[in-house]
């Protein structure tokens, strides 16, 4: 079956991409036609393109993956996912002057938040304005359209990052994988609104993304962003670290998927079988000493997260608690050593009910394909590549014929008239008889 209409995106990972191509039914919730995975750790760094070329190759053989299960079906567009370790939130105010008899209109609020996408911060690109907050003569207004002020003040929150983000993203995509761009997400935001409810934002809480290569924090508290930030360090730093085991890094990364633990368990003398480097037998370790060298990486990343959360001032405002999410919070026991630390309560992330269809919730409760699920849900654009329907085939001769010469109409011939027919043919028919007659009584008298 060919589909026509559907949405495409294309999370891009620091250790995986994930694709990921779905429709939207009236309601809104997401079908998944087709998720397909490919490795990035050479090409992505931190979650930034590293290797333009090199991630271009990899789209497009990730493209023609999810290809292959659209019956017949070809992707023209994409919606591509943005992270990294330069993205973060900053505070920008706009204001205007209305005079005495102004009155907010919707052109009003336009033009602020156009003015806040065009604000160019020193090094920085803007890459979304989200979470305004607006004061009328200096008062709070929720819904400023219709009411009456001299002076409108626009606060926002940008989320802004280096300009090779972006840059990269589309020297990869559009100009070397030739792919059209539907549009450039913040991954952060929307993951965030297809794990977290309304209830949660507005109660505060921190959705925490353990990637491998970075880690995010988002706060939300009054239903709006609060803060947005990265800490550079992620699950990759964890699984060199247990490489000074004398192990190869395929396998330091098997056994900290495999044994890992946020805190280490120093009284169990349990011993586990690695494989050698050279892959020539294998050898025992101790459990307690792999999770040694796991908890003094992960309280580094865990300090770092603490001293963003505390920066934001709402360590206390946090109604909902801590949601996290990630490869890196498969760790055993990370919920129990980080609500110790933070004195709340700490979950793992799902996608919310009713944003994915009912027959699609096992890969709706996969971690790995959280993030393209929330670039699907934000998507509005066709990504369907139209293909104009082939004409049916004229048959041409190499050599145009001579046009044939029309044929001459052929002569009437007119029937001979018999002798003797007609007025002058019955005179003369008489006449003869006449005289016939008159020379034969002639000849009568003679005899």
């Amino acid at each position: 079956m060919a589909y026509t209409d559907f949405i495409a995106a294309i999370d891009l990972g620091t250790s995986h991409m994930v694709g990921m191509v779905g429709t939207k039914n009236a309601t809104g919730a997401l079908s998944i036609i087709a998720y397909e995975v490919e490795n990035s750790g050479t090409c992505i760094r931190r979650g930034c393109v590293y290797n333009v070329k090199e991630t271009a190759s990899k789209i497009k053989r990730l493209v023609l993956k999810l290809e292959n299960k659209l019956g017949g079906s070809k992707i023209g567009q994409v919606y591509v996912g943005l992270g990294g370790q330069s993205l973060r939130s900053i505070e920008h105010t706009v204001c205007k002057v209305l005079g005495a008899e102004g009155v907010v209109t919707e052109e009003i609020i336009d033009s602020l938040y156009q003015e806040c996408k065009d604000y160019h911060p020193d090094m920085l690109t803007v890459l979304d304005v989200v979470s305004p907050s607006y004061f009328l003569d200096d008062k709070p207004e929720s819904n400023p359209v219709g009411v009456p002020c001299s002076r409108i003040e626009a606060r926002y929150k940008l989320i802004v990052g280096r300009p090779s983000l972006k840059l990269n993203i589309i020297n990869s995509i559009s100009e070397q994988a030739k792919i059209e761009i539907a549009g450039i997400l913040v991954s952060p935001l929307a993951l965030g609104d297809v794990v977290l409810s309304d209830n949660e934002k507005d109660l505060g809480c921190a959705l925490i993304g353990f990637g491998a290569g970075v880690t995010t924090i988002s706060v939300y508290k009054g239903g709006k962003l609060a803060s947005l930030s990265v800490v550079p360090f992620g699950g990759n730093l964890i699984t060199k670290d247990i490489t000074n085991l004398r192990v190869v890094e395929s396998e330091a990364e098997r056994l900290k998927i495999t044994y890992g633990r946020a805190k280490a368990d120093r009284e169990n003398d349990m011993t586990i079988q690695v494989s050698l480097a050279d892959g020539m037998g294998l050898r025992e370790i101790k459990l307690a000493e792999l999770n040694n060298v796991i908890e003094a990486r992960m309280d580094e990343i865990l300090e770092n997260v603490y001293a963003r959360l505390e920066a934001t001032g709402l360590m206390n405002a946090l109604g909902a608690g801590v949601v996290i999410t990630g490869g890196g919070a498969a760790l055993k026991n990370l919920p129990v050593v980080m609500s110790e630390r933070l004195k709340m309560e700490v979950r793992y992330s799902s996608v919310r009910k009713g944003v994915v269809a009912s027959g699609d919730l096992v890969v709706a409760s996969n971690p790995e394909y959280a993030v393209a699920i929330g670039l699907l849900a934000e998507g509005t654009k066709n990504c369907a590549l139209y293909i104009p329907p082939k004409p049916e085939p004229k048959i041409e001769l190499d050599v145009d014929p001579e046009p044939m010469p029309a044929p001459e109409p052929e002569p009437v011939k007119e029937k001979p008239k018999k002798k003797g027919s007609g007025l002058f043919g019955r005179l003369t028919k008489g006449i003869d008889t006449f005289g016939k007659t008159l020379f034969d009584d002639d000849d009568n008298e003679r005899k």
